[in-house]
């Protein structure tokens, strides 16, 4: 009887201990944006899909937390993390300067450089540097050449790109006196309106547009140019995260560097992007 008693408190115990453990599991809120392919975009019925949703599922097994991903416009994406509306971002987020300053980054869990789109039949097919990928922070003098050799092709053309990210940067500090810029609220918007002659070029993350130029509705889109990384364009696409979570970004760096080492990233960059977009740092 005593054995009997003692089983059924030690079997107790177990389960309000395993309850205890579940009730404790901490949840991770993670925004996308949800809206730039292949990084993360709205699917069927409303679900996020892409390359940083199975990514932030993969790095949320590792720290064995629960992942919960809300989707957020991206002109109040941060805005709302330093609210405190979610715990973390990703959404194609590249480290810059910019944003050091009101918050703090994970490891670069990817990375990619940036260009051109332009239709078919286009005078901008000739913009220098084609097969080219120049870092402004590696190789400054070759790169800002390039720039310098576009100029004369961009001269008073309309340029599309997303406001308030690393593109939009880019043409102000190196084109602005050249072209007019327009800023898009999404990637979409400026690629339909260059679909439909409203822009001469748009500029863009690589991965955004060769995701663009596979689409039936954009068939006459090509990538042209040169393409370029670093500087304004940052060091890399990262987890954004408010300053003061020392804690979760170390969370998340250990987690990245495991989904790197074991091949997880570069598994999951070709499947979205079809090239490895493994940082290298």
């Amino acid at each position: 009887m005593k054995l009997l008693k003692a089983l059924g408190l030690s079997l107790l115990a177990s389960a309000l201990a395993l309850g205890g453990a579940s009730a404790q599991e901490k949840t991770v809120k993670i925004a996308s944006e949800g809206a730039y392919a292949p990084w993360n975009f709205t699917g069927a019925g409303g679900k996020l899909e892409g390359f940083e949703i199975d990514l932030a599922n993969d790095l949320c097994a590792r720290m064995k937390v629960k992942c919960e991903i809300v989707s957020q416009d991206w002109d109040g994406i941060i805005p709302a993390l330093q609210a405190k509306k979610y715990d973390a971002i990703m959404a194609g987020m590249n480290i810059t300067e910019e944003r050091l300053k009101t918050i703090a980054f994970s490891r670069p869990y990817a990375s990619g450089p940036h260009g051109w789109a332009v239709m078919k039949g286009s005078p901008l097919e000739k913009l220098a540097g084609a097969g080219q990928r120049l870092s402004l922070d590696k190789d400054p003098d070759a790169a800002k050449k390039m720039i310098e050799e576009w100029k004369p092709l961009l001269k008073g053309k309309t340029v599309g790109t997303q406001g308030s990210t690393v593109n939009a940067a880019f043409l102000e500090k190196y084109l602005k006196d050249t072209i007019t810029i327009r800023e898009y609220k999404t990637t979409e918007q400026h690629d339909l309106d260059l679909a439909a002659g409203r822009l001469d070029a748009i500029f863009a993350a690589h991965s955004s547009l060769k995701a663009s130029t596979e689409k039936p509705e954009f068939k006459d889109m090509e990538i042209v140019g040169g393409a370029v990384s670093g500087d304004v364009l940052g060091r890399g696409v990262a987890v954004g995260l408010r300053k003061d979570d020392a804690e979760l970004k170390a969370m998340f760096d250990e987690a990245i560097q495991a989904s790197i080492k074991d091949g997880t990233v570069k598994k999951l960059t070709e499947k979205w992007f079809k090239i490895d977009m493994t940082p290298q740092t």
